[in-house]
């Protein structure tokens, strides 16, 4: 079981499931009429770690944070 959180304003709470890569992340994720709009906008984080490779496997215990545009000063 992996933990997916969101990060800033896409105000949704973190999800626990199964998924073996980011691309079944990703994939569940698209299910939710929510979320689509963000994800195409998103960075995504691996234990802290930026990633963008969707085939990156992913094991039990993993943290996925979906991380939206910012911008700051």
């Amino acid at each position: 079981m992996i933990k997916v959180e969101f990060l800033g304003p896409i105000g949704k709470a973190p999800l626990e499931m199964d998924a073996n890569t980011l691309a079944d992340v990703a994939s569940k994720l698209k299910e939710d009429s929510t979320l689509s709009h963000w994800l195409d906008k998103c960075a995504v984080a691996l234990n802290d770690t930026m990633v963008n490779d969707l085939n990156t496997a992913l094991k039990d215990g993993d943290r996925v944070s979906i991380l939206p545009p910012v911008c700051g000063g």
